[in-house]
């Protein structure tokens, strides 16, 4: 089945650079890919413009997203793989649900760079704000210029609170397109793991027996997110995948403080994928 691939671009090098990311990862699938540019203004910004700079803007964002895709079509030749172009007036949140509707989108990939270009900052404020407001498809955030490397282990952190079951069949697939190895871990926060820990860790057990994984503890030392940094660091990790729901490990990271402050900072490519309820 063909999958429908939704690639929001600024025209920055950092978008380029995940779309990229996201024509070698599905090299081998049957696949449309929608570039998607938002020309929605702040509206002070608005007031302050006229109607025919309004319309230059527009023509030219339009010449930008065609150059991008013809690029696309010459730079990564592949009769798997088809171009189109969405240009938006509404706002990048709004243009990006409206496309996951009308065409049937089974994935978001974009850059992860904070608008301050830092280096340190993996999840900038639009990116938070996308997975805060983005609950009906996964989303693959891509670190600037991150080299293209097939994703043979794959870091999966759960804290075995939550029954996972059809949500985790976008994981499951990835895993099985490039034959990866799914390292579920666990951050222990608690002596022994309760009935339902027991269950779910039981159940996850029964659903990735087709696929090789193993499980992996570490202890709850500092933050969350320094935690897993320093796992996908230690096992030389590819890609990491959290299930974005209430209270999940997502959430708890995007509210701590410091990444409040700075963003989360990963080295690899980060999948999010949303709970189903």
């Amino acid at each position: 089945m063909k999958k429908s691939i939704l690639l929001p671009t600024d025209f920055s090098d950092n978008a380029w650079c995940a779309a990229v990311y996201a024509f070698k990862l599905y090299a081998k699938e049957e696949c449309a890919f929608y570039f998607l540019h938002s020309t929605k203004m702040k509206a002070s910004t608005m007031s302050n413009i006229s109607n025919r700079l309004l319309t230059t803007m527009i023509d030219n964002a339009k010449k930008d997203l065609l150059e991008l895709k013809q690029m696309a079509e010459e730079a990564h030749i592949n009769e798997k793989h088809e171009f189109h172009v969405i240009l938006s007036v509404d706002s990048l949140d709004d243009a990006i649900k409206s496309a996951i509707t009308k065409h049937n989108i089974d994935l978001i990939v974009m850059g992860s760079k904070g608008a301050t270009g830092a280096s340190e900052i993996f999840m900038g404020s639009n990116t938070v704000r996308m997975i805060k407001r983005i609950k009906d498809c996964p989303i693959l955030l891509v670190p600037d210029e991150f080299d293209f490397e097939q994703p043979k282990l794959i870091a999966f952190p759960t804290d075995f609170n939550r029954f996972y079951g059809e949500e985790l069949i976008p994981l499951k697939e990835l895993a099985e397109l490039h034959n990866s190895k799914i390292k579920v871990l666990h951050i222990t926060e608690e002596i022994h793991l309760s009935h339902i820990q027991d269950y779910n860790l039981a159940m996850l057990k029964a659903y990735l027996e087709d696929n090789p994984h193993s499980f992996h503890w570490m202890t709850d030392y500092t933050k969350k997110a320094k935690i897993i940094a320093d796992f996908i660091d230690k096992l030389n990790i590819d890609m990491l995948v959290m299930i974005n729901y209430k209270h999940s490990f997502i959430e708890s990271i995007i509210n701590e403080p410091i990444i409040k402050k700075i963003g989360f900072h990963a080295p690899v490519p980060f999948f999010v994928i949303p709970a189903l309820n």
